[in-house]
């Protein structure tokens, strides 16, 4: 049996650090959020909602995450942090969701949204646009929260850094553990009474 093209994509998509700068359009994150926001959700609400970084926007967003770094940290990474967050990355999403502290409820939203996440990474390689999801210090950190519009009650799940990038510098494969060696296989009810 061949390789289906979904399973194609599945394999070949890499998280992408390196980005040229070419310009990204509001109107296709928006196609891609209305793709995947199909992911599976497990209550009646959708439990995401999502802040854009784009063009000038790109500012605050670079100066919300250097406001979380030390005196030391800003000097030696400002230069750096800006010509990435404002140049060549084209876009920065932040995807948020309620802070609830129903455990059952938290995690149906926090593997609602990790799904939509990854449906982001797989659309977005579709058309050649890079993703990296980053889940560092700063999306966890107040301060970034009031200067990025995230509001009291909610959590960052991921910030998405989005644009595209050359084909030749795609990163190659880590390997993956062969499932044989992950998976339990029960096949009749004495084997699960024994385990």
């Amino acid at each position: 049996m061949g390789t289906s093209a979904m399973e194609t994509l599945i394999r070949k998509r890499r998280t992408i650090r390196q980005f040229n700068g070419k310009r990204l359009t509001k109107e296709t994150i928006l196609q891609l959020l209305d793709a995947a926001v199909w992911a599976p959700v497990h209550s009646r609400k959708e439990p995401w909602r999502f802040i854009l970084f784009m063009e000038e926007g790109r500012k605050q967003f670079s100066d919300a995450v250097l406001y979380t770094f030390s005196k030391e940290e800003r000097e030696r990474w400002a230069e750096k942090l800006e010509k990435d967050y404002c140049d060549s990355m084209q876009a920065h999403l932040l995807v948020v969701i309620d802070a609830d502290p129903r455990q059952r409820v938290w995690e149906d939203a926090v593997g609602a949204a990790s799904a939509l996440i990854q449906n982001i990474q797989l659309l977005a390689w579709e058309q050649e646009i890079g993703v990296v999801w980053k889940t560092n210090e700063y999306n966890f950190d107040p301060d970034f929260y009031a200067r990025t519009g995230v509001r009291t009650g909610e959590r960052i799940i991921g910030t998405l850094h989005l644009g595209y990038f050359d084909s030749n510098k795609v990163p190659k494969p880590r390997p993956r553990t062969p499932v044989h060696q992950l998976l339990t296989y029960i096949s009749s009810v004495e084997q699960s009474q024994q385990q």
